[in-house]
């Protein structure tokens, strides 16, 4: 069962990078792990995840 992270789920190959927007100059960051929470461009340290392509929806129910 090599390459499954034991439910099915293909196990990540490398570190995951994210992306982020500056909250300052509006750049696109890509972060990974472990790696310093900072703009690229202009050194400001708050940024905002991107949001996901994926289709996000919830059930309410009353």
């Amino acid at each position: 069962m090599q390459g499954t992270a034991g439910y099915g789920a293909p196990a990540p190959t490398g570190p995951v990078q994210v992306a982020y927007i500056c909250g300052d100059c509006g750049a696109e960051n890509t972060l990974k792990p472990g790696d310093v929470i900072r703009c690229r461009e202009c050194g400001y340290r708050i940024l905002y995840k991107k949001r996901t392509k994926r289709v996000v929806q919830y059930e309410a129910r009353w």
